[in-house]
C-alpha cells in the first residue's frame, strides 16, 4: 500500500512549483546573505584563515541569516516569535544545509574556495537554488508544510 502512495505522487503541479520556488528563493535570500557576505569579508580584509574554515564560517552565518530571515518573514505573518522561529528551524533547516553545502562546493570547485567572482555568484546562486527546489516540493505536495 505505501508503494502506491508513493507511484501516485504528483511532480507535475505548476501551482506547488510557483509556491516551492518562492519559498526556495527566500531561503536562498538568506543563506546567500550570510554566505556571501563572509566569504567577501575574508576576501576584502584579506585576514589569512584556512579555505575550509572560510567555508565553513560561510555555511554556518548563511544558515544563521536565513533562520533569521525566515523568522522575521513568518512573524510578518503574524506569528509570534517563538513560533516563527521553531518554524523555520524545523521545517526548512534540510533545504538551507543541503544549498548551503552545494553553493560552496560550487565556489570551491570553479574558483578553488572562498573567492567571489562576478562570474560565480550566479552559478553559486542557481546551483543552491535548484538542489532544495524539489525537496522543497515534495514536503509541500506531500505535507502541505512550506516555511513561508
Amino acid at each position: 500500500m505505501e508503494n502506491a502512495a508513493a507511484t501516485n505522487f504528483n511532480w507535475s503541479c505548476k501551482d506547488t512549483w510557483k509556491i516551492s520556488a518562492k519559498n526556495t528563493g527566500w531561503c536562498l535570500l538568506g543563506c546567500a546573505i550570510g554566505d556571501l557576505g563572509t566569504i567577501l569579508f575574508f576576501q576584502l580584509t584579506k585576514i589569512p584563515f584556512p579555505v575550509l574554515g572560510i567555508m565553513t564560517l560561510a555555511i554556518i552565518n548563511g544558515l544563521i541569516t536565513s533562520i533569521i530571515l525566515e523568522t522575521v518573514i513568518l512573524m510578518k505573518q503574524d506569528l509570534n516569535f517563538s513560533k516563527a522561529f521553531k518554524t523555520a528551524m524545523g521545517m526548512s533547516f534540510i533545504s538551507m544545509i543541503s544549498m548551503e553545502v552545494v553553493m560552496n562546493l560550487t565556489d570551491y570547485f570553479l574558483t578553488g574556495g572562498a573567492i567571489l567572482t562576478w562570474w560565480v555568484i550566479p552559478i553559486m546562486l542557481l546551483a543552491g537554488f535548484l538542489t532544495p527546489w524539489p525537496y522543497n516540493y515534495w514536503r509541500l505536495k506531500k505535507f502541505n508544510i512550506a516555511c513561508h
